[in-house]
């Protein structure tokens, strides 16, 4: 239940929930750049594009997840992150993201038609970004 100083967020994927609580701040990759949401934010529908949504916790913590794509609706006292692919940052595997990375572009560079370099396109994109928040939280922690 979401308080004066919190918002209530939902952040869910085809897979299931991976995320449901109160937050006092939510940073969200939007298409047109970061996006910053604290309680009370005016209705906003926006899409994503891959990259980390950070949740700021009301005891001051921060969880981090990664997101695929997807869309973002925020109401005063509430924000749904529906994403295309979403994964608790700790779940993320650097190895696979390296490979799937390496997979899209051999596939962009052998594709014969613009649906299938779009699609190359967008694993190598979606990967790229998991590598980088890979790479972001690795410096945090040091």
């Amino acid at each position: 239940m979401a308080t004066a100083n919190t918002i209530h967020v939902d952040i869910v994927s085809a897979e299931g929930e991976i995320f449901s609580g109160a937050a006092s701040m939510v940073f969200a990759p939007g298409s047109q750049g970061e996006l910053g949401i604290a309680p009370r934010h005016a209705p906003l529908l926006t899409m994503l594009k891959p990259g980390e949504v950070r949740v700021q916790t009301p005891d001051g913590a921060e969880q981090h997840f990664f997101v695929g794509g997807g869309a973002l609706e925020v109401q005063p006292n509430k924000i749904t992150v529906l994403a295309d692919t979403a994964l608790r940052a700790k779940d993320l595997d650097e190895a696979a993201a390296m490979a799937a990375k390496q997979r899209g572009e051999d596939a962009l560079r052998n594709s014969t038609d613009k649906i299938s370099a779009a699609e190359a396109l967008k694993e190598v994109v979606r990967a790229t970004e998991q590598i980088k928040m890979i790479q972001k939280l690795r410096k945090i922690k040091s």
